[in-house]
């Protein structure tokens, strides 16, 4: 369960196998073997022929549970509290969704798009379009998620539309630079921590964890260029 919770919360596979495995190796005594994947869990323990599998259907961004499984492994570790203790926790925390309400992400999206914006060289001329395209682009790609359950496609579809409302915005002469402006509102959509992770599976030595994560942030990518590069093509 612990190790289901920190996947599907976006840990690092290494971090994963060793937050189970230091959790066995207290419970049990023996020690644990654990194998993860960004889509699967195997779990088992030295000596016994049982295997536990965990999928992982979804995966996403949630740096808090992460560091709430890690305290509560830790304070099992330290034999503060029970194992039972530590499975209600756990149980508790995976039925929490300890997300920000929508209307603080997209306030949050629009703010992050403008100030990029400006650090990326562009004008503060530019900074209200920036953060209302790069709001309307996130809302776009939350609601298009949810509905066409194809995380690639909502992200081609928001990029798109980003794309697009900037095109319009400087020829309305409401935006000066272009690039500044695109490049901004796209930033909440990349997989900044995605690509960390991949980079340090790989550096730890979980080679397919790492590939399997790192193909995940390049379609990502891919699917925020060519969308831009479809407005491009026909419109800019």
């Amino acid at each position: 369960m612990a190790g289901k919770i920190m996947m599907e919360s976006g840990a690092e596979i290494y971090r994963v196998e060793d937050t189970m495995n230091r959790i066995a190796d207290v419970a049990t005594n023996k020690k644990g073997i654990s194998f993860a994947t960004p889509t699967g869990i195997f779990m088992s323990i030295e000596g016994e022929r049982n295997l536990q599998l965990e999928t992982i259907p979804t995966r996403t961004i949630n740096l808090e549970k992460v560091s709430l499984v890690n305290d509560l492994s830790r304070e099992f570790s330290s034999r503060n509290i029970t194992l039972e203790e530590l499975h209600s926790s756990l149980a508790q925390l995976e039925k929490d969704t300890r997300f920000f309400p929508v209307w603080w992400q997209v306030i949050a999206a629009g703010l992050v798009s403008g100030a990029l914006m400006i650090i990326f060289g562009g004008a503060w001329f530019d900074f209200i379009s920036t953060c209302l395209i790069g709001t309307i682009g996130f809302i776009i790609y939350y609601y298009a998620a949810e509905w066409l359950k194809i995380k690639f496609l909502a992200e081609f579809l928001s990029s798109f539309v980003i794309g697009l409302l900037a095109v319009i915005a400087v020829d309305s002469h409401l935006g000066i630079n272009l690039d500044k402006i695109i490049i901004g509102s796209v930033m909440p959509l990349v997989p900044g921590v995605p690509i960390t992770n991949a980079v340090r599976d790989l550096l730890a030595g979980h080679l397919l964890g790492g590939m399997a994560r790192g193909m995940e942030a390049l379609l990502t990518a891919g699917a925020i260029g060519i969308g831009i590069a479809v407005v491009f093509r026909f419109f800019a």
